[in-house]
């Protein structure tokens, strides 16, 4: 099975929101190359440390919310 990397990363975006603070950071407990490729499309400051949270960069803020609620709200 090829799997569609860029559906991937939309939804680790969108759990991410499950535990994002209000200062923009979440626990990073997901597959590196996915949050490699989160940092590289914009979306979290830079992943490696050894911190257990990354830093959601404003634009990855937004596109987490939307894509948590795109995903997984439930419509009335």
């Amino acid at each position: 099975m090829e799997t569609d990397e860029d559906r991937v990363d939309a939804a680790v975006l969108a759990l991410l929101y499950l535990t994002l603070d209000r200062d923009g950071r979440a626990w990073k407990g997901f597959d590196w190359s996915v949050m490699n490729r989160l940092h590289d499309k914009g979306m979290i400051h830079n992943p490696v440390g050894k911190a257990k949270s990354v830093l959601l960069t404003e634009e990855g803020i937004a596109e987490s919310e939307r894509l948590f609620r795109e995903m997984f709200a439930k419509t009335i």
